[in-house]
């Protein structure tokens, strides 16, 4: 492995894995962790920006690394960690903190929004920049935890630890990767080194992959409440699918297509044959379409992904043995890299010892 590109990538320990999961990292993942030095975490500090309950915390780590496995993810060929399982990550986050502006990090599209819906603001789209005063003015009762604000810091030191040269991650993350890249290219050049390299976006020459979710507009999501689970029971993802929004249909040939069937139609392009949906598309342009029969051969086209994972997931869910032995080996090797990286950052700071 050491003479490979190193591949770093995460997602939040934050209930059960669903489409967009897989769709958007999950299934590179799988496909890369035969070319690549895989490294694929559980983000569980991340997590707590939302202040989860800590039994659920727990469980969801738990789920959410028996659903890498149950995916496909080979612990043989990539590493399986949990992020708080590498100490040497909390410590580079300070670190890096004391070269990363407030600004910036207030700036980004995913604070403010976050931001907003923990005070209970709505945005303004004609003040979008007024997030600042927003907080400042909020009911003291309400607040957004600093751990929210340098949310992007922590993803740039996940990444940068491991010296990562390629981070597959969705439209969603975008901005975030590139402040990573900002932040490896300001750290190297106050301090005169090479240490980090600037990590790519990586999703096979493709652009990245952004999964609606079954409400008609947005992205599928788990605070949305709109997700179809890798875990769902083929009952429930039917239920699902079929009370996904749509609208009245169309009235004349070749009418625009609304958000909410569009939508229908993007989980179709990813899930279903290419004659399928060319099937549904031209029913739609002729007006002939039956959105009943649209979301009943999706969710057969969905469940034909899902079905294998959920019954490897019930396989592995009990074995806590096995998972235990996978995460154990994970963080002695992450540890490895990150204490070597987190190092030399100390060393290049001026963070040394006198005995």
């Amino acid at each position: 492995m050491d003479n490979k590109e190193i591949v770093v990538s995460g997602i939040r320990s934050t209930g059960n894995l669903h489409l967009g999961n897989y769709f958007g990292a999950l299934r590179n993942f799988v496909k890369m962790q035969n070319d690549y030095d895989c490294r694929f975490f559980i983000a569980d500090l991340h997590a707590l920006t939302t202040n989860p309950d800590p039994k659920e915390l727990h469980t969801s780590v738990k789920s959410i690394v028996t659903e890498y496995l149950a995916a496909g993810i080979d612990p043989e060929k990539a590493t399986i960690f949990v992020q708080s399982d590498v100490p040497e990550v909390s410590e580079l986050y300070l670190l890096l903190n004391m070269h990363v502006g407030i600004g910036e990090l207030m700036r980004t599209a995913s604070f403010k929004d976050k931001a907003r819906k923990a005070l209970g603001i709505k945005a303004d789209a004609d003040n979008d920049d007024n997030i600042e005063n927003e907080i400042i003015g909020a009911d003291s009762n309400k607040r957004v935890n600093a751990g929210l604000l340098t949310y992007p810091t922590l993803m740039a030191v996940d990444i940068l630890i491991q010296k990562a040269h390629k981070v597959p991650v969705g439209k969603d993350q975008e901005q975030h990767l590139e402040l990573t890249r900002r932040f490896a290219r300001r750290f190297n050049s106050f301090y005169n080194t090479d240490l980090f390299p600037e990590p790519e976006n990586y999703n096979f020459g493709k652009a990245a992959v952004k999964i609606p979710g079954l409400d008609g507009s947005g992205k599928m999501g788990k605070s949305e409440g709109n997700c179809l689970y890798l875990i769902d029971e083929d009952k429930v993802l039917r239920k699902k699918v079929m009370r996904a929004v749509t609208d009245e249909g169309p009235k004349e040939p070749n009418s625009p297509v609304s958000q909410p069937v569009q939508n229908l139609f993007s989980l179709m392009e990813l899930t279903s044959a290419p004659e399928t949906v060319q099937q549904f598309k031209d029913a739609y342009s002729d007006c002939s379409i039956r959105y009943g029969d649209l979301k009943k051969q999706l969710a057969e086209d969905i469940l034909n992904i899902t079905r294998p994972i959920r019954e490897r997931i019930m396989e592995l869910r009990d074995n806590d043995e096995y998972i235990g032995k996978v995460l154990r080996q994970g963080a002695e090797r992450a540890r490895y890299y990150a204490s070597q990286t987190l190092k030399e950052a100390r060393e290049v700071m001026g963070i040394r010892k006198f005995y």
